[in-house]
């Protein structure tokens, strides 16, 4: 049975909350920072770190999303936000149900691979951040349906560890004309969906391993994520005006470097 010391699962619990929401690959942090602290990760420890990350974006968007809930029968407006979030959903339904296997029993092993994705997807960020796409969409509630699905196609990328759900999805919407401060906000509503289906998938798959191994030091890491996620999720929005998305494209390419000379030179 899977344990960790109560410091490793803090230590990963904030690492969580911390890469979750912002375009750094949360994934790919877990899996540097765990080997380095000789810490292997298990499927419960992930699943329950997650939702601790989910759970803080449910809480900050607490009334917002009842608002939408209760106006649903009677709002044009919250009816058509709600299917916009439910189709730029739907691709990674779709391939998340093809490919989990594909890739949770091969890509996450392929450290390289993950280490590469990062300082591509850093280029990458870098780039979109630096150059003036035209902003045509400044609200999240009037984001077409054409342009919510091809954000959800772009989701699909972050599949591949290393590449970052925020980042994907942020990446995308800034290309097809979002700006980057809607760009972040439909990042965190799509993500509400996107992580808990991923959840309730590794909850079904591996569920007796899951309950098996709840103890103290996953409950630390589910609330170290939570935690750390809504100080993350309050603040991000100050940092993007100040400083747009570079910070994050430079820390990707430098954390991706370090992971590569580590991984070619252990």
């Amino acid at each position: 049975m899977l344990r960790y010391s109560i410091i490793i699962a803090l230590i990963l619990g904030v690492v969580e909350g911390v890469t979750e929401f912002i375009p750094v690959s949360s994934t790919a942090h877990l899996l540097l920072v765990s080997r380095l602290l000789g810490a292997d990760l298990g499927s419960s420890f992930i699943v329950l770190v997650q939702l601790g990350a989910v759970s803080a974006l449910l809480y900050v968007y607490f009334g917002r999303i009842l608002s939408i809930f209760v106006s649903f029968p009677f709002s044009a407006a919250a009816r058509h936000f709600t299917i916009t979030l439910f189709l730029g959903f739907f691709p990674t339904v779709v391939c998340g149900f093809f490919a989990y296997n594909f890739i949770k029993s091969i890509l996450f092993k392929e450290m390289i691979i993950i280490h590469i994705t990062l300082i591509i997807g850093g280029f990458i960020l870098l780039l979109v951040d630096r150059l003036k796409f035209e902003s045509k969409y400044f609200h999240i509630e009037n984001y077409p349906i054409p342009l919510a699905i091809k954000i959800g196609l772009f989701q699909c990328i972050a599949m591949i560890p290393g590449t970052s759900r925020s980042g994907a999805t942020i990446t995308g919407a800034l290309i097809l004309g979002a700006d980057k401060r809607s760009a972040a906000e439909f990042s965190f509503f799509i993500a509400i969906p996107t992580i808990i289906g991923a959840c309730v998938l590794d909850f079904y798959k591996n569920y007796n391993v899951i309950v098996n191994n709840i103890g103290k030091e996953i409950i630390i890491g589910f609330m170290a994520s939570f935690i750390t996620s809504l100080l993350v999720i309050r603040s991000l929005f100050q940092v993007i005006a100040k400083r747009g998305y570079t910070p994050f494209a430079l820390w990707r390419i430098l954390i991706g470097f370090v992971g590569l000379f580590l991984e070619i030179f252990p």
